[in-house]
């Protein structure tokens, strides 16, 4: 049983080091946003390659190589965001009257570039595991997708914590298209039927004889999906998860 300790450990950690790596390099001054998005896309390359070689290897090393690949090529989408390189076709404040439908479209302008990179990131993954035999790095950028995806919606619906400060300068335009309230319909549901997917696994992982490798596939992949629900929660606590990462927040943005 205790099998399942040392992957989730490690889930955790890949999680909580790799967010914070992303937010201190965002800090940094507009001049280096070049050099860094080209370092991130260095990495992008030999994230795909691990995930191309590892995807054929169903032993716990490939998992760990394909989730910790699946997270590389997930936070490379995620720092061209923050960056600045690939957000939007609408980079302007939300109209004052904009209601509904309407702000609803707005809002999706101002990501619609992200989002199809990440549909790109999620073909290519799919056509890399084509009879894969190791599936972990596959579903691990769907759940990253789902979750994120989720919290998107809730967060232009209405949460709490917008976790502001995450945002730098010259995307705080963003702002204008939340809201904050304490809490929005679709929140409950969310979590709810996250909660529904991700026990049996768990139930599977704490019950199941199963190899090595698809004890440590599983571990990380419900770890994620975990960590994705306990997002979901903090975005209507009442105080901020911005401590976890203090360490990648810095001045000078």
């Amino acid at each position: 049983m205790s099998a399942w300790i040392v992957p989730f450990v490690f889930a955790i950690l890949v999680w909580w080091f790799s967010t914070g790596a992303i937010l201190w390099l965002e800090c940094f001054s507009k001049k280096f946003f070049r050099p860094i998005f080209f370092a991130s896309c260095v990495l992008l390359f030999f994230a795909f390659w691990g995930i191309s070689i590892s995807s054929t290897q169903d032993t716990v090393l490939g998992a760990y190589c394909a989730f910790t690949c699946a997270i590389l090529i997930w936070g490379w989408q995620e720092l061209a965001f923050l960056l600045g390189y690939i957000t939007g076709s609408r980079r302007v404040l939300c109209p004052a009257d904009a209601r509904g439908w309407q702000r609803a479209w707005y809002a999706f302008q101002t990501i619609n570039h992200h989002e199809l990179a990440l549909l790109v990131l999620g073909i290519v993954l799919a056509v890399l595991h084509v009879d894969a035999a190791n599936t972990t790095g596959l579903w691990a950028f769907v759940i990253l997708w789902v979750m994120r995806q989720s919290a998107k919606i809730n967060i232009f619906l209405g949460v709490l914590n917008l976790n502001e400060r995450f945002l730098p300068d010259h995307l705080k335009y963003l702002q204008t298209y939340f809201r904050r309230r304490a809490m929005n319909y679709l929140m409950p549901f969310s979590v709810v039927l996250a909660v529904i997917v991700v026990t049996p696994l768990w139930i599977d992982i704490f019950t199941a004889t199963e190899s090595a490798f698809a004890l440590t596939s599983k571990t990380l992949l419900a770890t994620l999906l975990s960590l994705g629900i306990l997002e979901h929660i903090l975005l209507v606590l009442p105080f901020s998860s911005e401590g976890l990462w203090k360490w990648g927040f810095r001045e000078g943005r």
